[in-house]
């Protein structure tokens, strides 16, 4: 059991170590080389590849190859000094993914639909009160204005003129306020909820990685 604790804990040191050395390595690339085309291969590369990773197993392959297509297209362009200057480029993919993820939160709290918050707190835990219940929905809506509120203050920055302010709120500021917000919504959670049931940080992540494959708690298919 501890050596499995300690493996744990080494992987999301490593991690979060090679995370941080990605969001030094991009914020140098975008303030010192933004038109290279390495810089455009090194920046928007991972997210790319990322995303249609995650709309290709959710079942999404279209966009998934139609959002590759355009992204390479526009990349060559920029790398070849032609088209949308590569600045636009960042900002797209910045401001973009936070939309995109304010959208796809925002759309569960429709009437009639079930919150995301909700749908992976049901596959984590065993018991699911209606106070839980009211409590992700919460939790889904906060995590859609914060996702409004990056891409307002990522567009708001950029329009001012100042690439490199913005350049640190892209790539050093959002995942550490990502992963604060992420962090900080667990501990608030059982502060003032302690009657629900307690998952693990890593359970909650299983939870979010699962749900674009619709897998359930146990890792089957519904």
């Amino acid at each position: 059991m501890r050596g499995g604790f300690a493996s744990t804990r080494a992987r999301w040191a490593a991690g979060a170590a090679a995370a941080l050395a990605y969001a030094a390595a991009s914020h140098a690339l975008m303030t010192r080389a933004q038109e290279s085309p390495w810089a455009l291969a090194i920046i928007l590369g991972p997210v790319v590849a990322i995303s249609a990773a995650w709309a290709w197993s959710a079942g999404h392959r279209l966009p998934a190859l139609a959002g590759v297509a355009v992204v390479v297209l526009l990349g060559l362009q920029g790398a070849v000094g032609k088209g949308i200057p590569a600045r636009w480029l960042y900002l797209a993919q910045h401001a973009g993914v936070h939309l995109a993820l304010a959208g796809w939160f925002g759309s569960t709290l429709r009437r009639g639909a079930e919150p995301l918050i909700t749908a992976l707190a049901r596959r984590v835990h065993d018991r699911f009160p209606p106070p839980m219940e009211r409590y992700t929905r919460q939790v889904t809506l906060a995590w859609t204005l914060y996702f409004v509120g990056m891409a307002t203050a990522s567009l708001v920055l950029f329009a001012a003129g100042d690439f490199a302010h913005w350049s640190l709120l892209a790539n050093i500021l959002t995942p550490i306020l990502t992963a604060a917000f992420f962090v900080g919504e667990y501990l608030v959670r059982y502060r003032l909820h302690p009657e629900f049931e307690r998952v693990s940080l890593q359970r909650a992540l299983q939870a979010y990685r699962s749900y674009g494959g619709g897998k359930t708690r146990n890792g089957s298919a519904p």
